[in-house]
């Protein structure tokens, strides 16, 4: 078959028409699918519809041809039109019945206002050496807008860079149309300059060379001052550069030391509490010279204090210290300004505010505001014995335990807390254990209970100089023995410290120990207590008479006979302050231990020595007497049916030799031979 040339056309029109004159060119084949339904009887009064269908190139369109009218039947749903042939016949849709069409739509209002202009593009500060390709590859780092997005391209387009590739990457311009500041240096570059300046240094000093001050030789004349003290002379050079300026300063004259003043004949320093605070060795003279040997002037003696004066001092000292010390502190004045208000007479309208007026109003000292206030509940309040025992204590209000005078620890603690707080006290009621009533000491080996800070009640009251005091108001009006109430004062429930309070009390909550060194002890401590074991039995006799349980020795219960040692006996004051004809019920008991001798055949007492705070003995453990035999610590309370306050040792043994005499005794402590 010969080579027939193909004809070229120059549009896609020509083309077409080309295909159509071709002998060869053939329909496609009618569709082989179902025909579409008959549209509805010609009575309906629409026509036929024709629709005409363009083909993909828009060139040849074909018209549905009209069908005849089928009977009466109704139209079955039109089949879905199939998109396989080439020519598509477009069927028509049923008839639906008439609806009624919607609203037209409102017509669109042209605006009449144009649309705001965009501001015009600020042009780069930055000047382009060349201008570039707009095809080139080469994008500038200043402009931020991308080209494609200038020039839209298709994604069905292809483009093509006319220019050439760069071989090597073109960078920006260098930014040079400011001046920065330095950076500061780094820290390595500071620590090097540092050593650097430091060596420098120094080299320097070791280098130059010191030169001591030259001495004037012109200066003004010398004015002689009285009172004055002349400069220093020039300070010698460590390293002296020269020997003149060395031989200037060797040829100072040298000033002997200031000479003191001797002290009168008539003088004599006297033996007061002021000797121990003062250094008796006299001032050293400073050193320098002086512009002459004059000696200085007499002190004075009319501003001399005489030893009036200086005994005066000692005293008004001694009361200042013991202002400080609480069992030493006169409480007479709140005592007795406590005992006159008895509950019977308040007035039944607002109690708390006329007691916190009436007991602590009188008293700038808020000290002695708290003790009125202790006072007053030892004598207004007993404890309830009765709901106590009989396990029905009953809740009742401050104003209502005030009248009833009578509470057990928590209306105590209640009573006190509101008459202080009215009174303008800080004042907090304090929750926890108290070693009181049915307490029993553990024996050596016994574990602790369990953890239970509960069941007892007192208060903590802030005093003079803000320091917070723990007082036991309940403990301090009396005690509870056999099931009945003994009203007794005990001043030392709000005089004893809070390290010695802490040793029968303690707290819920942790921080109302106030002890001064801040520590908290521990349950087992507390239960345990200083002692290991049970502890002697204290008789409160002793208290009264100013002897401190706390510093009881032996401490324990319990003495050895057979181990073959010297025991000590000893006790101390409560207080150092404390003097028993001032502070106590007179001047102090002779106290004598109570023996048995060896192996228990002879009874006999022995004196306890003094020196005015302490009382000591020193018994051998077999002279004691016998395993299960009980001593007692006594104080003699009458001689000869008198008083024996202020009998002496040997006074007793003159009296006890003389072979007729009658003696009674008090019970200080006792203890149990083992």
């Amino acid at each position: 078959m010969a080579d027939v040339e193909e004809p070229k056309f120059n549009s896609l029109a020509d083309r077409i028409a080309a295909l159509n004159n071709q002998k060869n060119f053939t329909a496609p084949p009618p569709s082989t699918k179902r025909p579409p339904p008959p549209p509805p009887p010609a009575g309906s009064g629409k026509p036929a519809l024709q629709v005409t269908k363009p083909t993909p190139n828009n060139v040849v369109s074909l018209q549905s041809p009209s069908l005849p009218a089928r009977p009466q039947k109704r139209n079955p749903p039109s089949l879905p039109q199939r998109s396989n042939t080439s020519v598509s016949v477009v069927e028509s849709p049923p008839i639906l019945p008439e609806r009624h069409a919607p609203p037209p739509l409102p017509g669109r209002k042209n605006s009449a206002q144009p649309s705001p202009a965009l501001p015009a593009r600020r042009p780069s500060a930055q000047p382009l050496h060349s201008r570039r390709g707009s095809n080139s590859s080469e994008v500038s780092h200043i402009s931020n807008i991308s080209n494609l997005s200038l020039n839209p391209v298709s994604s069905r387009t292809s483009t093509t860079s006319n220019e050439t590739q760069p071989a090597r990457r073109v960078l920006a311009p260098a930014l040079d149309l400011a001046k920065l500041p330095p950076l500061p240096p780094s820290r390595k570059e500071r620590e090097a300059r540092e050593a650097q300046t430091a060596k420098e240094a120094a080299e320097k000093e070791a280098t130059d060379i010191v030169k001591a001050p030259l001495l004037s030789v012109k200066s003004a004349p010398v004015i002689p001052s009285v009172g004055s003290r002349p400069g220093l002379p020039p300070r010698l050079p460590s390293r002296p550069g020269n020997s003149l300026a060395h031989s200037q300063v060797d040829e100072a004259p040298s000033v002997p030391p200031r000479r003191l003043p001797p002290p009168p004949s008539a003088f004599v320093r006297p033996n007061t509490t002021f000797e121990s605070s003062r250094n008796p060795s006299l001032p050293r003279p400073r050193p320098g010279p002086r512009p002459s040997d004059e000696a200085p002037p007499p002190v004075p003696v009319s501003s001399r204090p005489t030893f009036s004066d200086i005994d005066a001092v000692t005293v008004r000292a001694s009361a200042d210290q013991a202002v400080t010390c609480l069992i030493c502190r006169d409480f007479s004045g709140p005592d007795s300004v406590a005992a006159q208000y008895p509950n019977h007479s308040l007035p039944r309208h607002d109690p708390v505010g006329y007691l916190a007026g009436v007991l602590c109003g009188p008293f700038p000292s808020a000290t002695d505001k708290a003790r009125a206030i202790f006072t007053w509940c030892h004598h207004n309040i007993a404890y309830n014995v009765e709901e106590f025992f009989g396990k029905c204590i009953k809740g009742r209000s401050v104003d209502e335990t005030i009248f009833h005078g009578k509470a057990v620890c928590q209306g105590y603690a209640e009573v006190y807390q509101a008459i202080a707080q009215r009174a303008g006290l800080q004042c907090v009621l304090v929750g926890g254990h108290g070693k009181g009533y049915g307490y029993k000491p553990l024996v050596r080996g016994e574990p602790p209970p369990p953890r239970d800070p509960s069941g007892h009640a007192w208060n903590a009251v802030c005093i003079d100089n803000g320091e917070w005091k723990l007082l036991d108001a309940c403990w301090g009006a009396g005690s509870v023995g056999d099931q009945q109430y003994h009203k007794q004062f005990k001043p030392q429930m709000f005089c004893l410290p809070n390290d010695l309070f802490g040793l029968k009390h303690f707290p819920q909550n942790e921080q109302y120990f106030f002890r001064k060194d801040g520590r908290i002890p521990t349950w087992e401590e507390y239960i345990v207590g200083p002692v290991r074991g049970e502890k002697a039995e204290f008789y409160g006799t002793a208290t009264d008479e100013g002897v401190s349980e706390f510093t009881f020795s032996p401490a324990e219960k319990h003495i050895p006979v057979y181990g073959g040692e010297v025991v000590r006996f000893q006790f101390s004051k409560v207080c150092e302050h404390w003097d028993p004809v001032r502070h106590g019920k007179g001047k102090s008991y002779l106290l004598l231990m109570k023996i048995h001798g060896a192996d228990g055949r002879k009874e006999d007492m022995v004196p306890l020595e003094t020196d005015g705070f302490w009382w000591w003995t020193d018994i051998p453990a077999r002279d004691l007497g016998a395993p299960g035999q009980t001593i007692f610590l006594y104080a003699l309370t009458t001689l000869n049916n008198r008083d024996a306050r202020g009998v002496g040792k040997e006074e007793y043994y003159r009296t006890k030799n003389s072979g007729g005499y009658s003696m009674s005794w008090a019970i200080f402590s006792k203890w149990e031979l083992v």
